[in-house]
């Protein structure tokens, strides 16, 4: 199997949907030899602000001199973004390797009466085989979906459970309320473990309480009251605070957006525990270093200077609040035009009242993605905000139609889906490549 081939084999197992259970990833896992019993793991979850936290401590980690791999999900532009290692991507000769493995071993279990695992539990398994054959000292693993019965919570134990912001998403699986998904989301906290937790709604922060007071495990929450900004635009932000009685100044992140300090922050409050629990060596210099150095795409990125353009995956209510606030920090209240794109299960109306204000031009496409809304039923929804709206059923019709109709001067926000904006990046970048 060659790497095509195994991306093929992969994305046919959308068939087989999302499964919340560890039955299946259970028997694959032992099948492959358990690899994720090997590895020490920080596991995290939450609605929002996953992916920076475990990017933050990745950096922070690798800067220090451990060898440390990251696991999320979506990609954005290519596969092999899911599985890295200080910060290199999978090679792709293995993944086609370790598919050819993953797939012998499947075809076991399914004549043992198993049902066929779904693509996110291969791709799970897939990244416990390769960190455990790399020996990484530390993996940043974030949850998929949910925490309780998510593929990554097959693990035994972790180093530290990370529950980061929660908010309402993926309401017809994980429950209606911010309760009921906090305690899906706590389920990744283990028996006298450690969860170190950002500062939320008391509705949230009670549940996870409850969890950690049953499980025996200890409670730390992240608090943001504290925080100085001394500098943020586009391009960076620097900040003082206080970690664990530790007095940090003129710490700087290149990540946009307030959220994003208080991420980084929930990030500083994870290593100063490794660093102690762990009798770890990870200097401030490595801190600082590490946080200048982190990078998440697709985040309120910007991606061009002339007109800016910027890319964020804001697509329920928390991640639509924070992109606003920076387009107001940001730009002074000038309009925008926003290009965008969702899908259907997700909370539409409510990113819409949120951003709408804030845009005098649309432009609606439809991402690559099955569950996608139509840009003409988007149009539909936008007109009530918005009079000046334009279709274009493709991504890269939508993009060049906007680009093609701005001026220098001009910002253009493009967001609504993850699984749209990793295409807008790719192809804004090789219209930069060309010019």
């Amino acid at each position: 199997m060659n790497y095509q081939e195994a991306l093929t084999y992969i994305e046919e197992t959308h068939k087989f949907g999302v499964r919340l259970g560890l039955d299946n990833i259970t028997k694959l896992l032992e099948l492959l030899g358990n690899p994720q019993d090997k590895l020490n793991i920080i596991h995290v979850a939450g609605t929002n602000g996953k992916g920076s936290t475990c990017s933050f401590i990745t950096s922070i980690l690798k800067e220090s001199g451990y060898k440390v791999g990251l696991y999320t999900s979506p990609f954005l532009e290519t596969f092999t973004e899911r599985i890295r290692v200080n910060g290199e991507n999978i090679p792709e000769e293995d993944v086609a390797r370790i598919v050819t493995i993953i797939r012998e071993n499947i075809e076991k279990m399914v004549c043992e009466g198993y049902s066929y695992p779904t693509e996110f539990e291969i791709v799970t398994a897939m990244a416990f085989y390769y960190y455990s054959e790399q020996q990484v000292d530390f993996v940043a693993l974030e949850v998929g979906l949910g925490g309780r019965y998510d593929a990554t919570n097959i693990i035994k134990k972790s180093e530290v459970s990370v529950i980061t912001s929660i908010s309402l998403d993926h309401v017809g699986i994980l429950g209606d309320t911010v309760a009921k998904i906090a305690y899906e989301k706590g389920g990744i906290i283990k028996e006298n473990g450690t969860a170190i937790v950002y500062d939320q709604s008391d509705e949230a922060k009670d549940v996870i309480k409850d969890i950690c007071k049953e499980k025996n495990a200890k409670y730390i929450e992240v608090k943001f009251d504290d925080i100085k900004v001394k500098q943020s635009d586009i391009y960076s932000q620097t900040y003082d605070c206080t970690v664990m009685s530790k007095k940090y100044e003129d710490l700087e992140i290149k990540l946009i957006g307030d959220h994003q300090i208080n991420n980084s922050m929930l990030a500083l409050n994870v290593i100063k525990f490794l660093n102690e629990s762990k009798d770890l060596n990870i200097s401030e210099e490595s801190i600082r270093v590490g946080l200048i150095n982190t990078k998440w795409p697709g985040r309120i990125e910007k991606i061009m200077e002339k007109p800016i353009f910027i890319i964020d995956g804001a697509h329920n209510e928390d991640g639509a609040k924070s992109l606003a606030k920076a387009i107001e920090k940001n730009f002074n209240g000038k309009k925008a035009t926003l290009l965008i794109g969702m899908l259907e299960d997700k909370d539409i109306d409510g990113v819409l009242e949120i951003l709408m204000p804030h845009f005098d031009k649309v432009i609606t496409t439809t991402p690559d993605n099955p569950r996608a809304i139509s840009c003409e039923v988007l149009k539909q929804k936008i007109s009530k905000y918005v009079g000046n709206i334009v279709a274009k059923p493709s991504i890269e019709e939508a993009v060049n139609y906007t680009l093609g109709n701005a001026s220098e001067d001009d910002i253009i926000i493009s967001a609504g889906s993850l699984y749209m904006i990793g295409t807008v990046r790719t192809l804004v970048n090789n219209i930069l490549v060309l010019s």
